[in-house]
């Protein structure tokens, strides 16, 4: 459905109300990232692991501790079945490793082995690369700011307008 100025429903100014400004501001996020996603994902980078590979592996190389699966799947697009048998696969390969919860018998907990993080890391360097590239050709310095800052007040709801959060 396209929600652009032009068939966005009206408020009583006769211009689009919040409600169609909100849902067209998603609809272009939404869009930016599929088209973005698609040209990362066909990018010859990824024949060492693939993108959600990497993905699980650069969520886990951003940790400071091991992580429970539940942990993982809140920050990764997979589901926690796919994510499981994903992790599965990384575990036999080599790069990430899963040790027992102390504090929790019934679950363990994930972290990169040093293989893990060399591919990550081998990998990573290309994909930033793509991905400066991309978001460059589209945006000046200043639009990357706002853009992050943007961003990061979606995601923590909190309306703090600098996206400081108090550094």
């Amino acid at each position: 459905m396209d929600t652009t100025e032009e068939t966005a429903p009206r408020g009583r100014s006769g211009r689009p109300g919040r409600a169609a400004r909100a849902n067209a501001a998603w609809e272009a996020l939404l869009t930016a990232h599929a088209v973005l996603m698609k040209e990362f994902t066909a990018e010859n980078i990824w024949d060492e692991i693939s993108i959600r590979e990497y993905d699980v592996l650069y969520t886990l190389s951003k940790c400071s501790a091991p992580q429970k699966l539940r942990e993982l799947h809140q920050h990764v697009l997979l589901s926690q079945p796919a994510l499981s048998r994903m992790v599965d696969r990384l575990v036999q390969r080599g790069l990430v490793d899963r040790e027992p919860d102390p504090d929790d018998r019934r679950a363990t907990r994930l972290s990169l082995t040093e293989a893990g993080r060399k591919a990550q890391r081998r990998v990573g360097r290309k994909h930033a690369a793509s991905v400066a590239a991309a978001v460059g050709r589209a945006l000046d310095d200043d639009e990357m700011v706002q853009l992050e800052a943007l961003c990061r007040k979606l995601l923590t709801g909190t309306g703090d307008e600098d996206g400081d959060e108090g550094e």
